[in-house]
């Protein structure tokens, strides 16, 4: 009878403690990107003034370990593999955010918690590695480093700290982003400055790319032209490595492109922007559209644009037609 007693306390202590555990492992992921309860999480009590300025994570090599934080896990059943090599990632999905609640604790990579410092969580993304993360909605992009595990809630792709949710205007509940993965070689090259916001919009087969996709080939450079910037990238691109091309031909980038322009994709390789446009031309009903399409190439992607449009009216028009005969998530972005 004693010995029942023992053994039925033993299992007690033992479920007690799995709970703990399952707790501690979903940290970040508990409670981010819906509105805090009181008391439960959300913003410090006196946060820093300058946070919506507060610069981003500057990326810089750093080793990659295979144990450690980047070890097979499971968390609620499920089980994870995190990324020990150094290849390019890219992923679209929902973003939340953490605060306060664990303001201070222990992340995955050893590193306490700080909810004011560009960070984030990623379940499996290399622990420690870059990534840029962009909110399509309003063409916000910044950088952080990932160095914690989560969210494992489906459909989540990425915990964010209070600062860069902020700053990406996502603080008010859970939001569709879009993640790129900064390579060690683009590090090297200083070709992550160049600020691509990739929006794989027409490439759904290739929402999350690894090791099949190799590092980009730099496109010949043109002669210096007049510099132009896009928005939502998040640094000006100078036209001089641009190079546009129309119906096959190449031209230089020149103030005839000026305007709003619907971007359909980017695309790491060419041919993915090439077998978009394809699918355009094949389409009869979409002749109004084929004849506006460029192919928009520098070192680190090709983007596939329609335009330009007077106005950003016209050009959000013209992208919600496109967005229903493709299926796509057009962005609208303009050219100085």
């Amino acid at each position: 009878m004693r010995s029942g007693t023992r053994a039925t306390a033993t299992r007690i202590t033992q479920a007690a403690a799995a709970a703990v555990l399952a707790a501690v492992l979903c940290g970040c992921a508990s409670g981010p990107g819906r509105a805090p309860a009181r008391g439960a999480d959300g913003p410090g009590l006196d946060p820093p003034s300058d946070l919506a300025s507060r610069a981003d994570a500057e990326p810089r090599i750093e080793a990659i370990r295979s144990g450690g934080p980047n070890k097979p896990y499971q968390v609620l059943g499920r089980s994870y593999v995190p990324e020990t090599r150094d290849v390019p990632f890219r992923e679209r999905g929902l973003a939340s955010w953490y605060g306060r609640k664990f303001h201070g604790r222990m992340t995955s990579s050893g590193e306490p918690y700080d909810m004011y410092a560009m960070t984030a969580a990623h379940p499996t993304l290399p622990i420690p590695s870059y990534a840029r993360i962009t909110n399509p909605a309003n063409g916000r992009a910044v950088l952080v480093r990932i160095n914690d595990r989560g969210p494992f809630v489906p459909g989540r792709i990425v915990d964010l700290s209070y600062t860069a949710a902020l700053k990406l205007d996502l603080l008010r509940g859970v939001a569709p982003v879009e993640l790129e993965r900064i390579t060690g070689e683009e590090i090297r090259t200083g070709a992550w400055r160049r600020g691509s916001v990739p929006t794989d919009a027409g490439e759904p087969a290739q929402t999350q790319l690894a090791a099949a996709v190799p590092p980009p080939a730099a496109a010949s450079p043109t002669p210096p032209q007049q510099r132009a910037s896009e928005t939502p990238i998040a640094s000006a691109v100078p036209a001089q490595d641009v190079v546009l091309v129309t119906a096959g031909d190449e031209v230089a980038a020149a103030q005839s492109t000026r305007g709003w322009w619907v971007q359909l994709g980017a695309f790491r390789q060419r041919e993915g922007a090439e077998s978009v446009r394809r699918r355009v031309a094949a389409d009869g009903e979409l002749g109004w559209l084929e004849s506006l399409l460029t192919i928009v190439s520098d070192s680190a992607m090709h983007r596939l644009q329609a335009g330009p449009y007077p106005s950003r009216a016209d050009a959000e028009r013209a992208g919600e037609r496109a967005r229903v005969a493709l299926g796509v998530v057009p962005v609208i972005v303009e050219r100085r």
